[in-house]
């Protein structure tokens, strides 16, 4: 992998993650088409953790205090003198993110099904299609006025629901989450806020879970790749950053649907090009074929000539007196 590359695939995922017209769904398009290598999965990892890191920076002050107010909720269960009045909208907060990741478990059970649905380039295509429907949609529903303290648990069971269908290829997790905020009657800017907080404890844990496991198997750091890893997190991290605000501003305006079009241009002109067998990896692939048949026809040719030749001399030694 060069530096560029780690540019390219950098640019991608703080692009991608982040704005409804989904990561997964358009790496899957991108090595169909353009032949782009999938990053190995450590480069692939610190991708997603940079634009962790992203999250985290836009939404500091939200994510400080909700870390602080998770360690005096716990004191506070423990505690003989129970605290009176409505909780801090930071503890809430907790109290939603966690709610809200716990249909993940239960998608876990079918993530190596979900995974394979994007060896299919086609259903990719149509999904977002789908996405594209979204998050239409979302902009003609009323707007909510529910933020933190009035958001049901019910609401972040549903908004759960929503992020864990978007572990499908082509379904944008921040669109179809963003998207069944609004439905449930949030704020608009804090469904996009709750969105992107949703997403922290599904990223983290992913990401430690898989860092064990490559480090496990192939032994630590490949030799000479730190600087590409650093600088493709670079801009995944800042890229991301922006995505984020650009996701709010579209959200706030009521002009998050904008996405839909794109979605619907992308996962249409897929579909035909597909149709039509126009890609340039199985082309390549075709012609070098195309010419190793070539080859062999013709070294089977000339075996054929060599043979009649030596049949052709025998008869005539034969014939020799």
């Amino acid at each position: 992998m060069t530096i560029l590359m780690a540019i390219i695939l950098g640019v991608v995922q703080g692009v991608a993650e982040f704005l409804p017209i989904s990561s997964s769904g358009h790496l899957t398009l991108l090595q169909h088409f353009f032949g782009l290598q999938e990053p190995d999965q450590l480069f692939n990892i610190l991708l997603h953790f940079a634009t962790l890191i992203a999250v985290c920076i836009y939404y500091f002050a939200d994510v400080r205090d909700m870390i602080v107010e998770f360690f005096r909720g716990v004191a506070s269960l423990v505690s003989p003198s129970k605290e009176k009045g409505r909780p801090p909208e930071a503890r809430r907060l907790v109290l939603l993110v966690v709610v809200g990741t716990l249909p993940l478990f239960v998608i876990v059970l079918f993530n190596d099904a979900v995974e394979s649905l994007g060896k299919y380039p086609i259903f990719v295509s149509c999904a977002l299609l789908v996405t594209g429907c979204v998050l239409f949609f979302s902009d003609r529903m009323a707007r909510g006025r529910k933020n933190a303290m009035n958001t049901t648990l019910k609401d972040a069971i549903l908004i759960g629901i929503a992020q864990g269908f978007a572990t499908i290829p082509g379904l944008s997790r921040s669109g179809s989450t963003i998207a069944a905020g609004m439905a449930c009657g949030l704020d608009r800017k804090f469904a996009v806020r709750y969105s992107f907080l949703l997403s922290l404890p599904a990223v983290l844990g992913a990401t430690l879970l898989e860092v064990k496991d490559v480090f496990g198997a192939e032994g630590g750091l490949p030799e000479g790749m730190l600087p590409k890893y650093l600088v493709g997190m670079v801009f995944a991290g800042v890229v991301g950053y922006f995505a984020i605000g650009l996701v709010n501003l579209l959200a706030s305006k009521g002009k998050f649907g904008a996405f839909a079009y794109y979605c619907w241009a992308a996962g249409a002109i897929s579909i035909v090009l597909i149709l039509l067998g126009w890609t340039l990896v199985p082309a390549a692939s075709g012609a070098a074929s195309s010419l190793g048949s070539a080859a062999s026809a013709a070294s089977g040719a000339s075996g054929s000539l060599s043979a009649i030749s030596a049949a052709a001399g025998s008869a005539v030694s034969s014939m020799a007196p």
